[in-house]
C-alpha cells in the first residue's frame, strides 16, 4: 500500500472524498484518478494500491474513511512536499512549481509574503495575487523585489527607485488593491558587491511555506528544472515570515514609495 501511505495529506484528502462519495470505485481508471489528484500524483502506484484493497475486500467508501485518518495523522506531522518545475517525470511524486504559487496565492485568507529575485511579465506573473487582493480586501500582502543596477549603470538610486516604482505600477501589478513593497538598497550600491535579495518564498496565512529557487517568470515556472519544498508547518511558516520583518525593523529592506 505504500503508493497510497506516501501521498501528502492534501492527495489523501481528496482520495478519500472521492471514494467516500461515489465519484471514483476502488479500482478506478487512471483518468478517473488523475481528475482527482491532478497530473502530479504518481497514478501507477495508487492504482496498484486500490488494486491491493479490492483483493482484500475493501469497499471504496472503507477506503475512503482509512485514508481520511491517515490524512489527519500527517496533517500532525508536516513533512514537504517537492515541488519541481521542468520535464514531467511520470513515477516521480512531486508537485508543479506553477500550480503551488497558483493554489497558495489564489487561497490566502489573512496574510501573504512573497519574496523573489526576478520577474517577468508582471500582470501574468501577479495575476493571482492581485486578483485575491481584490476579492479579500483584509487581505495584508507584502511583497519582497530586486531592483538590478545594470553593469557600468552611474544613474543615481533615488532615479533608478523611482522608474522601477512608475513601471511597477502603471505596467506591472494587475490589481486594485496594491501590497507593501520592499527592496534591498544594496543591490543599487554603484561599486556593486553590497549583496541583493535572491530569495524566493511564498508564505501564506503563517500557516504554509514554499521555498523554491524558481523566480516569478514563466521560464523559471514552467521549463527550468527548479526545485523547492512546499510545508505546512505553522512553526516554520512563522519562523520566515518573521525573518522578513526583522529585515525590514532593521532598515535592511526599504519600502518603495507610492504604494
Amino acid at each position: 500500500m505504500d503508493g497510497v501511505l506516501d501521498l501528502p495529506p492534501h492527495m489523501l484528502e481528496r482520495l478519500a472524498a472521492a471514494l467516500e462519495t461515489g465519484s471514483i470505485g476502488i479500482v478506478p481508471t487512471a483518468a478517473a484518478l488523475r481528475s482527482v489528484l491532478g497530473a502530479e500524483a504518481p497514478i501507477e502506484l495508487v492504482t496498484r494500491s486500490l488494486a491491493e484493497a479490492e483483493r482484500l475486500g475493501v469497499s471504496a467508501p472503507a477506503a475512503g474513511r482509512w485514508m481520511r485518518t491517515l490524512a489527519k495523522a500527517a496533517a500532525r506531522q508536516p513533512r514537504p512536499d517537492l515541488v519541481w518545475s521542468g520535464p514531467e517525470m511520470g513515477a516521480l511524486q512531486a508537485r508543479h512549481t506553477g500550480r503551488v504559487y497558483d493554489e497558495l496565492l489564489g487561497s490566502a485568507r489573512r496574510t501573504v509574503w512573497l519574496s523573489t529575485y526576478a520577474f517577468f511579465d508582471g500582470p501574468r506573473a501577479f495575476e493571482i495575487l492581485g486578483r485575491r487582493m481584490d476579492q479579500v480586501p483584509e487581505l495584508r500582502v507584502t511583497v519582497l523585489l530586486n531592483i538590478q543596477r545594470k553593469r557600468g549603470d552611474a544613474t543615481p538610486s533615488d532615479d533608478l527607485v523611482r522608474r522601477f516604482v512608475e513601471r511597477l505600477w502603471r505596467t506591472e501589478w494587475p490589481g486594485r488593491s496594491r501590497p507593501r513593497v520592499f527592496y534591498d538598497p544594496r543591490a543599487l550600491d554603484p561599486e556593486g558587491g553590497g549583496g541583493v535579495l535572491h530569495a524566493k518564498a511564498v508564505v501564506v496565512d503563517d500557516e504554509a511555506v514554499f521555498i523554491t529557487s524558481a523566480n516569478l517568470t514563466e521560464a523559471a515556472q514552467e521549463r527550468n528544472v527548479e526545485l523547492g519544498i512546499l510545508v505546512r508547518d505553522r512553526a516554520m511558516a512563522l519562523s520566515v515570515s518573521a525573518h522578513f520583518q526583522g529585515l525590514i525593523d532593521r532598515r535592511h529592506l526599504s519600502e518603495l514609495p507610492g504604494a
